[in-house]
């Protein structure tokens, strides 16, 4: 596992606010934030920072928001470190809190969380545009980058693989090296829950692992291989597809939406012969199409200025509807009537249930 610490992007026309754990009381933030502080995903940065933009030209007289990315995991940590202006306001996910987040939340006094779902996004495995071609099958994930792998009688080994042939015989004779997210990235967790996972389900001696030991099989399908076929690469996917043109025969793993503002230097493999396509992940034919949210924190409203008018935008048909300007930037907008309920959400600030996992 690398060791990396993760690049943090940020959008400010401002010096980086100086914020103080003296400035909570223990029930809530004693003094307002100058302005909306937001953190966490890096597939949600980019539109995240266009809503921070068009929200501060509306709104001249407030102090422009700041958007950082570090990743899903991160964000989220920083989110639930409790309640005042030295915490996010919002927390950028490209992922469902766990369950596991939310306690942690709560045990800090970070209760009464707001799940807004913004929109669709796909995981793409990518190359450079003068790359061969891979016609992926689910199966092939998990038995060309899992850390272990079946092997004789039963066994699970260090995975040998080195060529995308030896996995399956359809793909190209072209050696494993796929850059990917590290662990703090939620596209990483969505490639090991819609790939790896439902991959290592299709390997009969991993299912069988399934049946008997569910935390074992978890392990199997979410740890990647450590001898250099997978490597992490940072919270910012424009580093990966940077990579791609400068090491040929490498594939990437990243969000559809940088890929369709790349799409003169990369192309995307098809999955189960499905191609990523905006109409296919919104349909849920592409296997790793995926859900993008953001969680704000109801304490913040009417304290920190500004915040119910930013998640209003962030849910406007101007944003995310069909045609608005989160889709030029490569959001998959949600059909109209989810679309309706998630800016009923943002407009009456209905609190989030815990996760069921």
């Amino acid at each position: 596992m690398s060791t990396t610490l993760p690049r943090r992007l940020f959008f400010t026309a401002a010096a980086v606010l100086a914020l103080s754990v003296a400035a909570c009381s223990q029930g809530g933030p004693q003094a307002p934030r100058d302005g909306i502080w937001a953190a966490g995903s890096s597939t949600v940065f980019p539109f995240a920072t266009r809503v921070a933009e068009n929200f501060a030209r509306n709104n001249p007289e407030a102090s422009p928001p700041r958007v950082e990315a570090l990743g899903t995991g991160g964000g989220i940590q920083a989110f639930c470190q409790g309640i005042g202006p030295s915490t996010p306001d919002i927390a950028n996910a490209s992922r469902q809190m766990k369950q596991s987040e939310f306690d942690k939340c709560a045990a800090n006094g970070v209760t009464d969380i707001i799940e807004l779902k913004i929109g669709y996004d796909g995981i793409v495995v990518a190359t450079a545009r003068t790359g061969n071609s891979f016609n992926f099958e689910l199966n092939d994930l998990y038995e060309g980058l899992a850390k272990e792998v079946p092997g004789p009688n039963g066994t699970f080994v260090l995975n040998p693989a080195r060529t995308w042939n030896e996995v399956n015989p359809g793909l190209p004779n072209q050696r494993i090296q796929v850059y990917g997210p590290p662990p703090t990235s939620g596209t990483r967790d969505a490639f090991l829950e819609l790939g790896m996972t439902p991959g290592a389900k299709l390997v009969p001696a991993a299912a069988a692992v399934e049946a008997e030991d569910k935390d074992r099989f978890e392990s199997l399908a979410h740890t990647v291989r450590e001898d250099g076929a997978w490597i992490d690469s940072g919270e910012n996917d424009n580093a990966i597809l940077q990579t791609l043109t400068r090491t040929p025969g490498s594939l990437g793993v990243f969000g559809f939406s940088f890929l369709e503002q790349n799409l003169d230097t990369v192309k995307a493999e098809t999955i189960d012969g499905v191609y990523p396509t905006a109409e296919a992940i919104a349909d849920g034919s592409y296997p790793l199409a995926r859900s993008l949210f953001i969680y704000v924190k109801k304490a913040h409203i009417g304290v920190t200025p500004g915040l119910q008018e930013f998640l209003i935008e962030f849910t406007s048909e101007a944003a995310v509807g069909q045609g608005g300007y989160l889709q030029d930037r490569g959001l998959v907008p949600l059909p109209e009537p989810e679309l309706v309920a998630q800016r009923g959400i943002a407009t009456a600030l209905s609190p989030m249930a815990r996760p069921e996992k």
